[in-house]
């Protein structure tokens, strides 16, 4: 059918314009196979990697699956200073987030020299690894960065919430765009603005970006089926990026417990947070959400998320869902396939039919 062929299939030379969401810390070599295998572009997220390990998930990837798949980074926001605290400040915010420590059996950490590895370090292993995309999220990558990529033969990916953000990225020399609306699940990665004003939906979002930048634009939020994704490409989408529906597959490494929550009543009620990392997210409204309402009681990123996420693996581990970061977008009540390769064969099948009912 010809809705597969278009630029972003041909720019990632995949047979789908399907692609997985990069998740930061719940992504799974098997699931971003799985998705290329089906003829998608499987995706990794890199958030926290340093470059060894980066390196080590690329040759997994590569062994796993001898189709296209993209690698993903988070830059800093720009103008954004990187938080300083004192020894006294630190102690501070683990005193907050004491009792999630007590409950999961986990001893708070000491003060950290470094929270993050550096970023360029991480750029350079996810280029030699050479992946077909290598995508960002919260700005735009460097033009020493692009001219890099390209000469290892690597596509590079932008990510947009706003109109001006996809120009930005245009301007920077980014190969294609994605384009998420306020509906998707896990960070909202505004780079110019406040993510709170930012909040854009994605089928107002789409068709203005189309029209705003002339590379490929990826649609992303709130797709999760063949009526989303026929719905991103009759907006003028090359691609659609799905992330909350391939979440709820047995090959994600979301816990049974974050799955559970996906297919729960809670799923219809996402709301966003900066509880669990200091940036504001979509996911499931539960305990450690409802308890650090107030803006006061959060560290600042990326402290914030590495304070978490001390307890936040002991938590799933123990299937305590009320000190998880449950991640998930405003489509997730449409979640239906527990498999991920099954999911892209139930999307082609409702998009071939929405298409050929249109075409009859």
């Amino acid at each position: 059918m010809p809705w597969k062929d278009t630029r972003a299939t041909r720019l990632f030379d995949v047979e789908l314009p399907i692609v997985l969401g990069p998740f930061g810390g719940l992504s799974s070599v098997e699931l971003a196979a799985t998705v290329s295998d089906a003829g998608g572009l499987g995706s990794y997220g890199l958030y926290g990697f340093d470059p060894e390990r980066i390196a080590a998930t690329a040759r997994e990837l590569k062994e796993a699956s001898g189709k296209p798949f993209a690698l993903n980074l988070w830059l800093p926001i720009e103008g954004e200073e990187a938080p300083r605290v004192d020894a006294e400040q630190f102690a501070a915010y683990v005193d907050i987030l004491r009792p999630y420590f007590e409950r999961v059996g986990v001893d708070p950490p000491e003060q950290p020299e470094h929270y993050l590895p550096d970023l360029e370090s991480q750029i350079h292993a996810a280029i030699d690894a050479r992946p077909a995309v290598l995508s960002f999220v919260f700005g735009v990558p460097s033009e020493s960065v692009i001219e890099q990529a390209h000469r290892n033969n690597v596509v590079v990916v932008g990510t947009a919430t706003t109109v001006d953000e996809a120009v930005a990225l245009a301007a920077g020399g980014v190969d294609a765009i994605v384009a998420t609306g306020m509906e998707a699940g896990g960070h909202r990665v505004s780079f110019l603005r406040a993510p709170e004003d930012s909040l854009v939906g994605t089928m107002a979002l789409v068709p203005q970006v189309v029209d705003a930048v002339s590379v490929p634009v990826i649609a992303a939020g709130g797709i999760a089926d063949g009526r989303g994704v026929a719905a991103a490409l009759a907006l003028g989408a090359d691609a659609v990026q799905i992330g909350s529906a391939f979440l709820g597959t047995r090959q994600s490494a979301a816990s049974p417990a974050h799955v559970a929550a996906l297919h729960g009543p809670d799923a219809a009620h996402t709301v966003l947070t900066r509880a669990l990392s200091g940036r504001l997210a979509r996911g499931i409204p539960n305990l450690i959400i409802a308890e650090l309402a107030d803006p006061s009681a959060h560290a600042p990123f990326p402290i914030q998320n590495w304070l978490t996420g001390k307890f936040r693996p002991a938590a799933a581990a123990q299937g305590v869902p009320g000190l998880m970061s449950l991640w998930a977008g405003q489509s997730t009540p449409l979640i239906r396939e527990d498999d991920a390769r099954k999911l892209v064969e139930t999307i082609v099948e409702s998009v071939d039919a929405i298409f050929g009912r249109f075409a009859g």
